[in-house]
């Protein structure tokens, strides 16, 4: 059965290749096509929750012995002036969920998932043109799509799309879905060098209308990330003095980050989201996963790691399953992600908005009201985003609360 079953990824972001690496490790000849002409990650580090770690660990894949090294992120949130509004405990997390978040780099992450599959699944080079036959076909369910790549054609028993947040394969198969919102906020993400003093811990700043994170890396290392309320498409034209002039006077270690940082080496992107929930995650043998399926603000840190749990659970549906029930084991992919999927694209949203107020009122009002909500609300929350893995039994992801 496995020798007939084939499998098509489109993209080798993190929950592309998490897919892949899931599929071949259950029997499947995985094809993974990446228009890049080579490996590129965009990006710069990545925070893995503790519900992608159990992902992780659902697929078989050891992200502290693969990535060779992975920091404890526990994100507190603090004033400019360096005033806690909330502090992680990270020995709390690690009791509760069985480990905290670990910060590592996506490249390094990206690097250890391609080499967990066969040396030759990755096609670089290989853009996907289309997808045909892939729909339900009430005529004969058997048959079977043929992926088209400007390096050739693959016939696969399932095709995946994670195409990415700007998902031709979405736009194509869901015509009529409004596509992409703006945030409201663009964001500035760089690594710093291990050429100084790391930080003492993971933080994260929020300001007015401005947000500034900081996160050690294990390897000395340092992933920086800072947002901003502006218009859709604003470019700095000197980006060293719009850090430091939104940035420059809070709390140390800020400055002295900044002071280390090359313009060279930052990344910007406008933050979008999903407009609308897509109907479903799938359409006959083709399946949409992590970005292309949900695409969500960062304002939770759980973009990625929905990525990864989507690949999970994908994987664990299709265990066993013949080149037939593929899309049956789809149907359940869907009935089992899109709701939580999109309540967490909905509260990111919402999170994103009470991150970004202006009104120094409204901020004082923020501020006031995180500094004093109960250790349980917090719980609460954080149970909702870490605790359980939908479609996947207790015994499959072990560790939930």
């Amino acid at each position: 059965m496995s020798e007939r079953r084939r499998a098509v990824v489109v993209g080798a972001g993190i929950g592309g290749l998490a897919a892949a690496v899931a599929l071949h490790r259950r029997g499947w000849r995985v094809t993974v096509c990446e228009r890049a002409p080579e490996p590129t990650v965009v990006g710069a580090g990545i925070v893995l929750a503790p519900n992608a770690l159990r992902a992780f660990d659902a697929i078989g894949f050891d992200v502290v012995r693969a990535a060779g090294s992975a920091a404890p992120a526990a994100l507190g949130l603090r004033r400019p002036d360096g005033r806690w509004l909330h502090r992680a405990d990270t020995g709390a997390m690690t009791a509760r969920y069985g480990s905290p978040p670990l910060a590592v780099h996506r490249a390094t992450l990206a690097g250890a998932l391609a080499a967990g599959l066969p040396e030759d699944a990755i096609r670089y080079g290989a853009a996907v043109t289309a997808v045909d036959g892939a729909d339900d076909r009430a005529d004969n369910p058997a048959d079977r799509p043929v992926v088209r790549t400007t390096s050739g054609e693959i016939t696969a028993d399932l095709v995946i799309a994670a195409d990415g947040i700007h998902s031709p394969l979405r736009r194509r198969h869901f015509p009529a879905h409004p596509g992409l919102r703006y945030s409201g906020e663009t964001a500035w993400r760089s690594v710093l060098p291990a050429d100084g003093p790391p930080p003492a811990e993971a933080a994260e700043t929020w300001g007015r209308g401005e947000r500034f994170g900081v996160v050690p890396l294990a390897d000395g290392r340092v992933y920086l990330y800072a947002t901003a309320v502006v218009a859709e498409g604003y470019r700095p034209a000197d980006l060293r003095a719009e850090l430091l002039r939104r940035y420059g006077t809070w709390h140390d270690p800020i400055p002295a980050l900044l002071g280390r940082l090359d313009p060279a080496a930052v990344l910007q992107h406008d933050l979008h989201d999903l407009a609308a929930p897509l109907p479903r995650y799938h359409r006959g043998r083709l399946a949409w996963l992590g970005d292309a399926a949900h695409a969500m603000t960062p304002n939770l840190g759980q973009g990625g790691c929905q990525a990864v749990e989507d690949a999970a659970v994908l994987a664990h549906l299709l265990d066993g399953t013949d080149a037939a029930g593929v899309p049956a084991a789809l149907a359940a992919y869907s009935g089992a992600r899109c709701a939580r999927t999109d309540a967490l694209r909905v509260r990111s949203r919402r999170a994103g908005r009470i991150a970004a107020l202006t009104h120094p009122l409204a901020v004082a009002a923020r501020d006031l009201a995180l500094r004093a909500a109960p250790a349980r609300t917090a719980r609460r929350a954080t149970d909702d985003l870490f605790g359980g893995l939908n479609g996947l039994p207790a015994s499959v992801a072990p560790g939930q609360p």
